[in-house]
Order: structure tokens, then sequence, then C-alpha cells
């Protein structure tokens, strides 16, 4: 099987070498090309065959905010994952409104940036927990009816939660209020393979096909105001 192409999009090379040098250690992935802002990153997306774009937000030229917008109208078989240094909410709200497919802050522990790079290359997204809570707080009007005190959960949402156990209901709380896995680990006092294990059932239970979704189903259920 070929492995992953990836392309890096940072104006530190610094930081694009210590990604190569995780990205490059895993068989699967291959960083076939580098760029220092978006404009010289979509000059080398017309030369060089790409899967999953790592993409930098504050870049000079072109932003990659800007430059996710166009790399995913020019080259709609490519995905982007937008990294920041910085936690904000219109960034994260704005790199997923501009097409990319998830959203980490550059802190990500080296194997939660590999399994990211290799959830958006199958297809699905990522955004890290704080990421998570923020997006949905922005979105939050959409998820919720107009008078708040007198909403009900939504038949689905109650629906999918019908078969959870009180310790799921308990992890899926935690998850929707933006806890990471290692946060609900001490929170619980289990292990982190133990809440892998229970966000793994929650998804399979509740049809989520990810972590995004699982927020947006704590909101509709009223699990998380």
């Amino acid at each position: 099987m070929n492995p992953v192409r990836l392309m890096l999009v940072d104006d530190q090379e610094l930081v694009r070498t210590g990604f190569a040098m995780v990205l490059d250690s895993c068989d699967d992935l291959a960083v076939v090309a580098q760029a220092g802002d978006g404009e010289a990153a979509l000059a080398e997306l017309d030369r060089t065959e790409v899967d999953v774009v790592l993409m930098d937000v504050r870049m000079p030229r072109l932003d990659g905010i800007a430059a996710t917008r166009r790399v995913v109208a020019e080259h709609p078989g490519v995905r982007v994952l937008v990294l920041t240094t910085f936690d904000l909410d219109e960034s994260v709200t704005e790199a997923i409104a501009a097409g990319a497919s998830g959203f980490l802050l550059k802190d990500v522990s080296p194997q939660d940036l590999i399994e990211a790079v290799r959830t958006v290359h199958r297809g699905d997204s990522v955004v890290d927990p704080v990421s998570t809570r923020r997006l949905l707080r922005a979105t939050r009007p959409l998820l919720t009816a107009p008078e708040p005190a007198a909403a009900e959960p939504s038949v689905d949402a109650v629906a999918a939660l019908a078969d959870l156990t009180p310790r799921e209901r308990e992890v899926l709380l935690l998850v929707g209020n933006g806890r990471s896995n290692a946060e609900i680990r001490a929170d619980l006092v289990v292990s982190e393979a133990t809440v892998k294990t229970h966000i793994g059932h929650l998804l399979a239970k509740t049809q989520s096909r990810d972590r995004v979704q699982l927020v947006a189903l704590a909101f509709r259920a009223g699990l998380v105001s």
C-alpha cells in the first residue's frame, strides 16, 4: 500500500522539520512537500500529488484560512488539517467554514497528530476537544430550540441515549464539556484505554461519526448547557 502523501505548510522551518520527523517515522505516511506560506503551498500542489495538507493559520502573503479555502476549491481530492498555536474561537470556526477536515493545536502529542492525519485521510473529521467546545459554542443556535427553557431533547437524541450505561452517559457529558481523553481519565480515575473503549461504545451506540457529533448530541440531549 502506498503511503499517505503529506504537505507541511508553516512559515517556521523548525516547526515543519519537527512535524516531518514525527510523520515520516510512520511507514504509512510520507512528507512529500513543504511550503512556507499559502501561496507557495498552492504552487506546490500544482506540481506535486498530495493527499493531506497540514496547514498553519498565521502566515505571510496568504494565511492558512484563505489558503485552505482555495485548496478545497481547486483540489477537491486534497484534505486539509489545520494546526495553530492560537486557541481562538474565530480560528476553528473559520477553518471549518473554509472546508478544513480537521483542526488541532500545535501542542498535540505526536501520536495524536499521526492518528489525526490518518483519520482525515480516511474521510472523517477531527477537532481537538477544547476547539470542539468552541466550535459548538459558535454553532449552538443551530443545535438548540429558540426558547431553551421550554426546549425538550429531540426524539433522535433521546433514542440515542436510551441504550447508554450510566458510565457512558457520564463520559458523554465530559466529552460534551470539551474534556480530553486524559482529562476524562483523571476525572473518572480510570485508564486512558478504558476511556477510549467508552468513547468507542458511544460512537457505535449513537451512530456518531466522530467526537464533534458526540458533542452535538450532548447539546441536543440537554446534557450540556
